[in-house]
């Protein structure tokens, strides 16, 4: 069986670190090891109208800006694929056929769907596209019979629901959809990053993100900020680990060289935990130490950026060329999930033949 990537973004504003984290540095390194034989990054603009339908220039303004994010961090676009979800009208058409594999009971109970609804504040008043979103998922999935989707643990219903469905359209129609399985990152603190304000989820609405886009002095504001122990008062005090962001950044982020770069007194991150917890250590030496792990990552990303800034027009070929390509793959497992459905009336003559030997 072939090795076929999926995964992607919503293009609702620039990507934030926990983007960089919990995803594009896993496609990086799936990207580099080569051990794959397609590869596909999507900017899923028409899921992002599912919540954003009243504006549409907000997504807009944003596809080009995504495509940059990934060219900085290092996506190449001569290994991967980068993609228009909305440009590949096929998705759309899977999407549909798809919705009869699948309850409205079952939606209701999708635990990535009830905390989207609750954190939108939807109540009664959910749109029937945002409520379909796994479906539309299943599809953007199955269309290029990916089945590596590196994701956050937060999208493991989602996997499980493609999966669902692909079976229950195997079962009725014949062998025809590929099982995705999950690449989650292998820290577990990359799982799912928290905001700058110790809130659980690092969202762009709720304004906690540090952007790949942040400028040096922003990052410093930023990260100078963050949530800590609110009982870790004067610096004698005791420390306490859990729930306090920056260590849970520094889990993320951080290295044995980073220490012998920036931390000498420490060599590793278990030793300045034990410290902390001993009591002796300012907030504030730790968040100079995590600024500069961060920024050392984030100042290539912003050069890469500004050259992509100044060609615009070769990130627009980048992703025309990408879109043209997934849309003929995607029109493929297309004709073959209609032909198995029965959806193939003109192809041969096929269905003139049938009604011919019916009736003579």
């Amino acid at each position: 069986m072939q090795k076929i990537i999926l995964t992607g973004d919503r293009p609702t504003g620039k990507l934030h670190i926990g983007h960089y984290v919990g995803s594009l540095k896993s496609r990086l390194k799936l990207q580099e090891a080569g051990n794959y034989d397609e590869f596909f990054i999507m900017i899923a603009d028409a899921q992002a109208l599912t919540d954003n339908a009243d504006n549409p220039m907000k997504i807009r303004s944003n596809i080009l800006n995504v495509a940059m994010d990934y060219l900085a961090v290092g996506i190449d676009p001569k290994k991967v694929h980068i993609f228009i979800q909305s440009e590949v009208s096929e998705l759309t058409e899977l999407t549909f056929y798809y919705s009869n594999l699948v309850t409205v009971a079952r939606l209701q109970r999708n635990p990535t769907v009830k905390q989207e609804i609750k954190l939108r504040d939807f109540n009664e008043s959910i749109p029937v596209g945002f409520f379909n979103y796994p479906i539309s998922q299943a599809a953007d999935i199955t269309a290029f019979k990916a089945n590596i989707i590196p994701v956050g643990d937060d999208q493991l219903p989602m996997i499980e629901q493609t999966r669902e469905i692909v079976r229950s359209f195997n079962r009725i129609y014949g062998d025809t959809l590929v099982e995705p399985k999950e690449l989650l990152p292998d820290n577990k603190a990359c799982l799912r990053l928290p905001g700058i304000d110790g809130n659980a989820k690092m969202s762009k609405s709720l304004g906690n993100c540090i952007y790949l886009t942040d400028s040096k002095e922003e990052l410093k504001q930023k990260v100078f900020r963050m949530y800590t122990d609110p009982l870790h008062i004067k610096v004698e005090d005791k420390g306490h680990i859990e729930g306090n962001t920056v260590f849970t950044y520094l889990d993320a982020f951080s290295s044995e060289a980073d220490f012998a770069k920036f931390y000498p007194e420490f060599k590793n991150l278990e030793e300045l935990k034990k410290a902390y917890q001993h009591g002796g250590i300012g907030d504030m030496k730790l968040k100079k130490f995590l600024f500069e792990i961060l920024n050392q990552i984030l100042e290539p990303i912003r050069q890469r950026r500004k050259y992509y800034e100044n060609h615009l027009e070769e990130v627009y070929e980048i992703l025309k060329e990408g879109t043209k390509y997934a849309e003929q793959i995607a029109a493929k497992t297309l004709e073959e999930v209609k032909n198995n459905m029965k959806l193939n009336y003109f192809k041969n003559k096929q269905l003139l033949e049938e009604y011919q030997e019916k009736f003579n």
